[in-house]
């Protein structure tokens, strides 16, 4: 039972610093962030399928990614419960491939924009950001989430035990 709790964490942890890395790296090219985002690390969101402890695992990271790139609180707070609803929403459809990558890409899309508007004062329109960061999270969680997806599944009984 100890064994099951130490790969836990263990993955959760792993999956936080990969997130964290990823948006540092993406955020370089100005795009972790704004009305116009290309979050490559979302395309994590699809790990959940693979193992549970990727739930805790993204929310952790992005909480760390927002909280270290300098969003204000309520990015940190809202940006991140729109990460962990995702992948709540992924691991509940991780039978369904095409299907799992849907949780992410409509909980950021309806709370992000939010987030830039009120928090940011952003004068964009909340409809437009809407398709803007959706657009961004269907390149991230469908288009380099299922590339990841394929890639991680040959090998998913070694990497997820």
């Amino acid at each position: 039972m100890r064994n099951k709790k130490t790969l836990f964490i263990t993955q959760a942890a792993m999956i936080a610093a990969i997130y964290v890395v990823l948006t540092y790296f993406i955020n370089a090219f100005d795009l972790a962030s704004g009305a116009i985002q290309v979050r490559i690390s979302e395309a994590l969101t699809i790990l959940p399928v693979f193992t549970p402890a990727a739930i805790p695992g993204l929310f952790l990271g992005c909480l760390l990614s927002n909280f270290l790139t300098g969003a204000v609180i309520w990015d940190v707070i809202f940006g991140s419960i729109a990460t962990l609803i995702g992948a709540a929403g992924t691991y509940l459809l991780r039978k369904h491939k095409w299907l799992a990558p849907i949780p992410p890409v409509i909980s950021n899309t309806v709370i992000v924009p939010f987030i830039l508007s009120y928090a940011y004062g952003l004068p964009d329109s909340i409809p437009y950001m809407m398709v803007t960061v959706g657009i961004g999270e269907v390149i991230s969680c469908y288009i380099l989430g299922l590339f990841l997806f394929s890639l991680l599944s040959k090998y998913r009984n070694t990497i997820f035990k």
